[in-house]
């Protein structure tokens, strides 16, 4: 009883592609921070891990500490300073582990005092004209982050003790709207002030426009400085390449499956077959009386 070279070779192709299938790489999740990266201390964040449909099982890790979690929600009821830092998440799937997410910066702000931010000459400025944000604290921080309302990201940059200036070459009505800056020290890059009273930029005889990203701003001074990675509420990561990754993933199943019951019909048919085949005939040796001995006639 053997099976068909067919269905050995079958089956044989099938092993080596589900052998082959982990060797291709899982996509990586995205972390997200829920409503924001940046936390008031006593409010609540929750981080949560995006993976492709059917995972098996999620993990946040806060990196340095040595801890994690073993789920795709994480809930901080109460920002502490501690809780402040960079975190990550993967996924698995079976024995395979995804690629980490990208690290998300958690920071926890209103730990120390508001700073100060004006404009200079002056917070009403003509088109074409210039004007500089200029954030103060009366700590020695070294790092200072500046906002605009309905920008997805902050313009974050090193600068000079205890000050940073945040040119405005050429006003637009673009950068018509309201700024906050926070003050933090470089040696402690998760632990921020609260955020300046809000200073509101109007550009004279210009009608606004929605909230776009200054491009005076990022002048060769501040291309310099370095974004902080924001998640923004409402994007989605791309996930066409974990579907590809699973439709093949099933059909690679289903393809050994089918070849394994082929291979079990296929025994089964052949002891079927073996066992309904008549027996050959036996000969029968015809007996015949031996011939007299000599001398005993």
């Amino acid at each position: 009883m053997s099976p068909s070279p067919s269905t050995l070779f079958c089956l044989g192709v099938c092993l080596v592609q589900v052998m082959q299938a982990p060797s291709d790489p899982l996509p990586k999740p995205s972390l997200r921070a829920l409503p924001s990266s940046l936390v008031p201390l006593g409010k609540s964040v929750t981080l949560r891990c995006l993976g492709p449909p059917g995972v098996d099982l999620y993990r946040l890790e806060k990196l340095g500490s040595g801890q994690y979690e073993d789920k795709e929600l994480l809930f901080i009821p109460t920002m502490k300073a501690a809780d402040a830092g960079r975190y990550r998440c993967s996924y698995q799937n079976g024995s395979t582990w995804s690629p980490p997410s990208d690290k998300l910066e958690l920071v926890a702000t209103g730990v120390f005092s508001k700073p100060f931010l004006s404009a200079h000459p002056s917070p009403e400025v003509p088109p074409g004209g210039h004007v500089t944000l200029q954030c103060q604290t009366k700590y020695g921080f070294d790092q200072f982050a500046l906002y605009k309302e309905g920008d997805t990201g902050p313009y974050r940059r090193p600068e000079k003790l205890y000050q940073a200036d945040f040119p405005i070459i050429t006003v637009t009505a673009a950068h018509s709207g309201t700024y906050q800056c926070y003050s933090f020290s470089s040696s402690s890059p998760y632990l921020w002030s609260a955020p300046s009273n809000p200073l509101v930029l109007v550009v004279t005889g210009a009608s606004a426009t929605p909230s776009q990203v200054p491009k005076a701003v990022r002048s060769s001074r501040t291309e310099m400085s370095r974004k902080i990675t924001f998640s923004p509420e409402g994007s989605n990561p791309p996930f066409g390449l974990a579907h590809q990754h699973y439709v093949k993933e099933n059909l690679i199943r289903i393809c050994l499956g089918a070849m394994i019951l082929i291979f079990l019909a296929g025994l089964l048919a052949e002891d079927w077959y073996s066992r309904k085949k008549p027996l050959p005939r036996r000969i029968r040796a015809v007996q015949r009386p031996l011939p007299p001995l000599p001398g005993t006639q």
